[in-house]
């Protein structure tokens, strides 16, 4: 771990943690990945601080050399979020086009409404939608802290850059149960 605290204004934001990209085959079981941010969720919440429950229902227009990411319809439950994750109806939910939740949405008016200074990060795809969202993070000026037990990507050795070359530069890491220790 190198999180080595959590400012009093966090957030927590989960990236895409919902049926159509929970039910693709991932690096570490996503279901797992699902449990223990639906425990960070529960940590953050009974503090009374921010949960940003991200959702993915479009992808962003430009031609790319691999095609759609999503050849084909998509299933009409794929953006609803993982039944795991405990929503309340304090839960702030952000509706995205592209890989972050910080491009053509409201997140960032929304935290800074709440005086957010640093944002706990968790979701799938870890080399794409939470990785967008960090580096956007990082730009905006929060603090970035990820939770590393509580990604996962698609493919594995992407999933262990982000998490060891490009998160390191971005903030800080630790596991969920160390982060929820850092709440006190």
């Amino acid at each position: 771990m190198t999180a080595t605290m959590l400012d009093p204004d966090t957030a927590l934001v989960l990236v895409d943690l919902q049926k159509g990209i929970t039910a693709l085959p991932t690096a570490h079981p996503a279901a797992e990945v699902v449990e223990r941010a639906a425990r960070l969720a529960a940590a953050f919440r009974a503090r009374g601080l921010p949960v940003v429950l991200v959702r993915v229902v479009a992808g962003a227009p430009g031609r790319t050399e691999s095609g759609p990411s999503r050849p084909g319809p998509r299933p009409a439950d794929f953006a609803e979020l993982a039944p795991g994750l405990g929503r309340t109806d304090d839960d702030i939910v952000v509706t995205k086009h592209t890989w972050g939740a910080f491009h053509g949405t409201d997140l960032d008016l929304r935290l800074r409404r709440r005086g957010v200074t640093q944002v706990v990060l968790g979701g799938i795809a870890t080399s794409i939608g939470v990785e967008s969202t960090a580096r956007a993070a990082y730009e905006h000026g929060y603090h970035v802290t990820v939770a590393t037990d509580a990604v996962t990507d698609m493919d594995p050795e992407a999933h262990r850059n982000s998490v060891e070359r490009i998160f390191p530069r971005l903030g800080e890491t630790g596991t969920a149960d160390e982060l929820i220790a850092l709440l006190g």
